[in-house]
């Protein structure tokens, strides 16, 4: 068996367009895009908003906030809101206290690179993507929220600026499903693409790096500068298969980035064993630099169930709320 992920060329930067020009582009695409979203407000979104119950803010918290004051730091106050100015000049630790806007902006930085084209479960880590951010948006922008997008694979290739309603909705299902997108290619910037956004978005935002996080070494110390100003969730997409290698017997595997290809028998137990290893040492890592910046997790898997995975989130979001930062986000 031979799993063949080729590496295409890096596609140029492009500047999204507005969904009134999408449907300019023909029946095709706009009908396509309309077709997803139809099938998402019924499977998602509809289903979430009654599940959550009027909890769906859950998702969202600790974004969009106005400073209110600056005040002594307390042991259940969130340390990502320390002053450190404050603190440096008076040597007592202090924290920011905010007001949360009624309106959210959120940014979607979405990973489109040729590592998200594997799937060996019920669809795609592509498709997972696709699913995860229509439904984000939508539940943000049927609210009166906004929602913008950078769509990345070697770098950054599309930026669709912030802006409401469901037409917004519809340009980012085009721009991630649009059959004339440019093929991905190349090892994946992370580094560059988180840089990008922090230049990108002036307000704070909430921020959803939705990856597999297959990229260039070294990006953990852009994202943690990141959630320095931005509310961050990591949404990490996975393949069961990457973690946990079957017993098929000889097989090529080729790097759907780097195009290196590696022949395995996986009749080997210890193969499959350090294989395992190897993935869980990954996954740790990971985990680890997500902590160190502050940023919740939410991964989803291609044998998962999206939105059942959405509102576990989302009540353990709300758990973790305490009643004072309640209190300063106006909550």
């Amino acid at each position: 068996m031979v799993v063949t992920l080729r590496r295409k060329p890096r596609p140029p930067e492009s500047v999204a367009l507005p969904a009134a020009a999408v449907s300019a582009l023909g029946t095709g695409p706009a009908r396509h895009a309309e077709q997803v979203l139809n099938r998402l407000e019924w499977s998602v979104v509809r289903r979430l908003d009654g599940m959550l119950q009027g909890e769906y803010r859950s998702l969202f918290y600790g974004h969009g906030l106005d400073l209110a004051e600056v005040r002594e730091y307390s042991p259940e106050d969130d340390v990502r809101y320390m002053d450190w100015n404050v603190t440096a000049r008076t040597g007592v630790p202090h924290v920011r206290r905010y007001h949360e806007d009624r309106e959210i902006t959120a940014w979607l930085l979405l990973d489109l690179s040729a590592s998200v084209d594997f799937g060996t479960a019920q669809t795609t880590k592509r498709q997972v993507v696709v699913d995860f951010a229509a439904s984000i948006a939508r539940l943000l922008t049927k609210r009166g929220n906004k929602v913008g997008a950078m769509l990345y694979s070697g770098g950054v290739d599309t930026v669709l600026p912030p802006r409401g309603g469901r037409e917004q909705t519809l340009a980012l299902v085009h721009q991630m499903t649009r059959p004339d997108r440019p093929p991905a290619g190349g090892v994946t910037d992370l580094t560059t693409v988180l840089n990008r956004a922090a230049a990108t978005i002036r307000r704070r935002s909430l921020v959803f790096v939705v990856s597999d996080f297959i990229a260039q070494p070294g990006w953990e110390a852009a994202f943690r500068r990141l959630s320095t100003r931005h509310e961050l969730i990591a949404v990490m997409v996975q393949d069961p298969r990457e973690s946990d290698l079957p017993d098929v017997g000889p097989i090529v595997l080729e790097d759907a980035e780097t195009g290196e290809q590696i022949y395995v028998d996986t009749h080997d137990r210890k193969l499959r064993a350090r294989f395992q290893q190897l993935a869980q040492e990954r996954n740790s890592a990971l985990m680890g630099a997500f902590k160190r910046s502050g940023a919740d997790v939410l991964t989803l898997s291609t044998d998962g169930d999206m939105l059942n995975e959405l509102v576990r989130f989302a009540l353990r979001r709300r758990r973790v709320q305490t009643p004072v930062n309640h209190a300063a986000a106006g909550v």
